[in-house]
């Protein structure tokens, strides 16, 4: 980890490569590029020979004379654009870490809404929208480069183009256009400093114009340079600089109206996200530091005392004897005391996770049992030699890695989870965290001995505490591909250099070196990016065996493109900051709006550093909003649960009761995105895509649909600048109306700290728990009221979402639509799975004047039943109906 000072330091030096990097790509623009030949159109796919058309630039390499073209139009929205060496078995990303969409082989070109134009000589390529001719992405005036260690394709875009996406990083949502360069290369970003490359790569962005929404995905994992720069008078241009590989886009039309739309499509290329259980939406709390097991008990025991709600505990790498995973330390964390809070939390439907690092400690010789059945079955990730281990420095000293591509890694890492996880011997954990998985490895590159630099660098950290008396009371396979030809290349020192921000910035830098091989062939240089993914989706199968059937929690560090398909995400090691606060925003937007990771979210309170009385309760009120809502900070800082400030606790509990009465909405908004990719957080421009004005808003967001959330982010200030398109909106708590005509800033006064500005946006129907709990076991037994909110048209409408909040296929669920027009509310649904509570009213905002009757199901309803706030305009009506059947109510 970087100090403060040494990071300033790493910052300037990486700011100077990338301005170098930008001033040189203009010269490629003179390089010869290729001419089509041998141009042949059968159906939806085109094909054609692409031969060097001059002189060879061989700017990072010798230029390849001959490649291969193949543009598919899979389906009538998406275009596959593939560019390869057909002399050479180029790396791609395996299928078995990204499977490939299924295309329509019977789809004709002239159907589909965007279309490929090209030119034959030099060989350039166009997409365009066919309802419009709008060119969307061109190459036009930049030859595409291509050679072996590098890749160059360049675009003209318009003038401040709005672009999302491209990442993960910390920067604003909508992504600088003047000398940016977003770098593609995973690595242990203590600070998430922006700017820099962070721990996940999605090489995927939306592209956002008043006349529509539309997306580009890059499918290559290798390490690379996105550059992007607005020229005066020309417009903006995005420049793909990538290290290996080969050309694969995908090009999708999204929509001339809706946003979310491209959303829906990117999804059908890498898989929509996963359902995570029921009970994941609750409060999680975690940190680096405690102790010992006491320390963990009493955390939870003072949530309970400060009436915060409490979901689920964790537990970082304190509980492992000498930081080895699958292990617990017999003096700090003894089993069965361990045990006994896992069986406290169970007993008060309450939830436990702990952490797992990828690194395993190299002990030979030393009784290790997961070192030594992953060395029986030959599972580790290989040093060049192909023979040899390869050796990191991780938390427990010199380490080995699990090679993701072994076939046999799956069975051993399934095993270690039921031996170390089993309920009936070990920790019987309900979800999993894995960390450290960028890899991540302390050693300083070249590290030519990483025992002498686990010594320099005290690993295993000692414990700085004694033991305490441990009777103290609590509680009162893939298959082998063709082989990559790398014997020609420098996989340590490429021509081209990324602006790779880890260490002295060498590609082998604090991870695994790149010249390590796996079991099928393919070395690190191509797969350093899958290395987090591929692990996820191991340690989501190990979970998946210890209960059959059950969804599973996994939060993950290092996330590829698809990675949402099976585990979530925290954004990492960020400070206790307000800018990282700030920036939170924009990461978990990116992550569920663009990404499709939408179990996402930020430490609260922040990691690194110590927190603030006032910061904390103002990231306690924004993390309430975080689809993952979890407190965590490492063990340098102060303590920072949220029962340990006055302020925090109440700003905390006002925060978790908004969050456990909207559960429900947020559960069916990840059932939506899991049946069609439907985003679960929407940046406002998603929602309002012809008003200018938001498209570069990322200190609001909607949480869901309709949950307009507007957070106090600047430190010493009860004030924030609103902004409200042209839509009623309803304050959440109070629920009057406001509409600013043609959309506009509004200033809110006097938020304090225990507050959060929330409304509902005109237009829904939200069903909501009429109170809070302590946990969601108990929130299931709350009785629901509807909340109606027209839009200005005068209509809103919604749904409902409820099954067992566990089982991955459900034997009953309850689909409830909501409809509302000509002051009528329609309830109708299938009510197969028993909600055992009831609709104890319905709130009907916006209502101008007093209703002279009010029906329910098409009968005048007692008038000691309906209340009328004329100053607010609601309507209330006290229902206690059983949730098992439809209804209407109409008021007159």
């Amino acid at each position: 980890m970087l100090t403060r000072a040494a990071l300033k330091l790493a910052i300037l030096a990486q700011s100077a490569l990338l301005a170098r990097a930008v001033s040189g790509s203009a010269e490629l623009d003179a390089c010869p590029g290729y001419k089509a030949k041998n141009v042949s159109t059968l159906g939806p796919k085109l094909t054609a020979e692409l031969v060097l058309a001059g002189q060879p630039c061989n700017v990072y390499g010798t230029d390849i004379e001959k490649l291969a073209l193949e543009v598919t139009y899979e389906s009538s929205s998406r275009i596959h654009v593939e560019i390869t060496d057909p002399s050479d078995a180029r790396y791609e990303v395996p299928e078995s870490v990204l499977p490939r969409p299924h295309a329509n082989i019977l789809l004709s070109p002239h159907t589909a809404a965007i279309r490929l134009n090209y030119t034959t000589s030099p060989f350039s390529f166009s997409i365009y929208r066919a309802s419009t001719h709008e060119v969307l992405f061109s190459t036009g005036s930049h030859p595409i480069v291509f050679e072996p260690q590098y890749l160059r394709v360049k675009t003209d875009l318009p003038a401040n183009a709005n672009i999302y996406g491209l990442g993960e990083h910390t920067d604003s949502f909508r992504l600088p256009t003047h000398n940016y360069t977003r770098t593609l290369w995973s690595r242990d970003a203590y600070g998430v400093p922006q700017g820099t490359n962070l721990y996940g790569n999605h090489p995927i962005y939306f592209e956002h114009r008043t006349s529509g929404t539309h997306g580009v995905f890059l499918l290559n994992s290798n390490g690379m340079d996105i550059k992007i720069n607005d020229t005066e008078g020309v417009g903006t241009t995005i420049e793909y600089n990538v290290i290996g590989g080969v050309l694969d886009f995908y090009f999708l039309a999204g929509s001339e109206t809706d946003p979310t739309v491209v959303a829906r499509q990117y999804a059908e290329v890498v898989g929509a996200p996963a359902e995570v259980p029921y009970w994941s939406f609750g409060l999680h709390q975690c940190r680096f530091g405690y102790q010992n097991f006491i320390d963990v008990a009493n955390v939870i025991t003072n949530y309970s005392a400060a009436s915060i709600p409490l979901e689920t505990m964790w537990t970082d790498i304190d509980y492992m004897y000498k930081r080895r995973i699958f292990t617990v330390d017999p003096d700090y964390f003894p089993l069965n005391r361990m045990r006994e809070i896992v069986d406290y939390l169970h007993a008060h439907n309450q939830h436990f996770v702990l952490m797992t690092d990828p690194a395993v400690a190299y002990l030979p010789g030393e009784g290790y049992g997961p070192f030594d059945r992953g060395t029986a079955a030959d599972v580790w990730l290989k040093a060049a030699n192909g023979s040899s281990p390869f050796l990191g420095a991780v938390w427990p000293g010199v380490t080995v890695f699990p090679d993701w591509f072994n076939s046999r890694t799956q069975g051993y890492w399934n095993n270690e989870f039921a031996m170390f996880y089993s309920p009936e011997s070990g920790l019987d954990i309900d979800g999993a965290w894995i960390d450290m998985n960028e890899p991540s490895s302390f050693c300083n590159y070249p590290c030519s001995d990483p025992f002498e630099q686990a010594r320099e660098q005290d690993l295993p950290p000692a414990r700085s505490t004694l033991p305490p008396d441990p009777a103290t009371p609590i509680f009162g396979q893939t298959t082998l591909q063709k082989r990559v030809d790398h014997s020609h290349d420098d996989v340590q020192n490429p021509p081209y250099h990324i602006a790779n921000f880890a260490g002295s910035g060498a590609l082998s830098d604090k991870t695994a070196y790149t010249d390590a091989i796996h079991a099928n062939g393919l070395i690190e240089y191509d797969t350093h990016n899958l290395y987090g993914t591929m692990m996820s989706t191991a340690t989501h199968n190990a979970m998946l065996a210890r209960r059959p059937g059950q969804r599973t929690l996994v939060i993950t560090r290092s996330t590829f493109a698809g990675a949402g398909t099976r585990v979530g995400k925290w954004l990492g090691d960020n400070f206790s900051q307000w800018d990282h606060l700030r920036q939170s925003i924009s990461g978990i937007l990116g992550m569920a709006g663009v990404f499709h990771v939408p179990m996402v979210g930020a430490d609260i309170c922040g990691y690194a550093e110590n927190t603030t009385e006032t910061l904390c309760a103002r990231w306690a009120l924004v993390g309430a909003f975080y689809p993952f809502m979890r407190n965590h900070n490492a063990d340098t800082s102060i303590s920072q649960e949220f029962y340990r400030w006055p302020t925090v606790a109440e700003a905390a509990r006002n925060a978790l009761d908004i969050r456990y009465r909207l559960i429900d909405y947020l559960y069916t908004a990840f059932h939506t995105a899991h049946a069609d990719g439907t985003p679960v957080l929407n940046p406002l421009w998603y929602k309002f895509p012809k008003d200018a004005n938001t498209f570069g808003i990322d200190t609001q967001f909607f949480f869901g649909d309709a949950i307009l959330v507007s957070p106090v982010l600047e430190e010493n200030t009860t004030s924030v600048r609103v902004y409200y398109p042209d839509e009623a909106f309803y304050d959440f708590h109070s629920l009057t109306r406001t509409h600013v005509k043609g959309g506009g800033f509004v200033e809110l006064t006097d938020v304090n700290l225990t507050s959060i500005p929330v409304a509902i946006k005109g237009g829904a129907v939200l069903p909501v728990r009429q109170k809070g709990a302590m946990t969601t076991a108990e929130l299931r037994k709350t009785d629901f009221e509807i909340v109606v909110a027209p839009a200005l048209d005068g209509t809103a409408s919604g749904s409902l979402y409820l099954d067992d909040g566990i089982s991955i296929v459900p034997k009953t669920s309850t689909i409830v639509s909501f409809a509302f027009s000509h002051q009528k509310l329609t309830v109708t649904g299938t009510f197969g799975h028993p909600t055992d509570v009831d609709v104890a009213r319905v709130r009907l905002l916006g209502v101008q004047v007093a209703p002279r009757a009010v029906n329910i199901n098409g009968k005048a309803i007692n008038k000691s039943a309906v209340s009328y706030d004329s100053s607010k305009g609601v309507l209330d009506v006290t229902l206690k109906t059983p949730f098992n059947r439809g209804f209407t109510i109409q008021y007159q």
